[in-house]
């Protein structure tokens, strides 16, 4: 569903945040992406999703080019940065159908899905208030609905975690899990290598810029655990 072949991105000044990455992420793979503060995580997943350009290499999402045909990939791929930027001027319940209205999600369609997720996430008292009033949680909480609303076939996330409250955090797993079972392939980093351990059935582990290790997650970290692992790769 995702393959990153020979990806390199550096910024103006020298700055080589991805240096030749290479990845595959199958359908059903619920897939970590783990590293430091400024190892490439970040710049990797905003390459996929096609926020910034790089200079050498190629992203296919489901066999097609994020370059030549950027607006195909789109719709196939739920982004949701690790800080969330909502159109503050808008209701909750405006949001989502706005998102629905770009990705052509009829009108039963996104009722329904609201109304499950919504009710998931107990957002469905709050989809009339402004977003200018939510709280962080409540956002992150918000760019998920809208994120599920066209069942994409990649979901790209950026420390998803980060403002959820545990139960939340507990429910948006299962939701993952779940999306994995019918077919959608999930890539995320994440600094929570419990969470990663626990919840992906692959993992990798980049550093300044470089993989460092990949596949799955058992078989990479051995007999211990994922935090002691990266821990004994950041120290070399």
């Amino acid at each position: 569903m995702l393959q990153i072949k020979n990806l390199c991105k550096t910024y103006p000044g020298g700055k080589k945040a991805v240096d030749h990455l290479n990845l595959k992420i199958a359908p059903g793979d619920i897939y970590g992406f783990i590293g430091h503060n400024g190892a490439g995580k970040t710049t990797t997943i905003k390459a996929i999703t096609g926020i910034i350009d790089f200079q050498e290499g190629e992203i296919l999402v489901d066999g097609i080019s994020v370059r030549k045909d950027p607006l195909i990939c789109k719709r196939k791929i739920a982004y949701i940065p690790d800080n969330p930027d909502l159109y503050e001027y808008l209701t909750g319940i405006q949001y989502l159908n706005f998102i629905g209205d770009i990705f052509q999600v009829s009108v039963s369609e996104r009722e329904e899905r609201i109304r499950k997720y919504g009710e998931l996430f107990e957002l469905m008292p709050a989809l009339g208030d402004l977003i200018s009033s939510y709280s962080h949680g409540m956002k992150q909480k918000l760019a998920i609905i809208s994120a599920l609303l066209h069942k994409p076939s990649l979901m790209i996330m950026d420390e998803p975690f980060v403002g959820l409250d545990p139960k939340a955090s507990v429910l948006l797993k299962d939701v993952m899990r779940q999306m994995c079972e019918e077919g959608t392939a999930i890539f995320f980093s994440t600094h929570v290598l419990e969470v990663a351990e626990k919840l992906c059935n692959k993992v990798a582990i980049i550093k300044d810029g470089k993989l460092v290790l990949s596949g799955r997650t058992r078989e990479v970290i051995g007999g211990q655990s994922l935090e002691s692992l990266f821990m004994e790769l950041e120290e070399k």
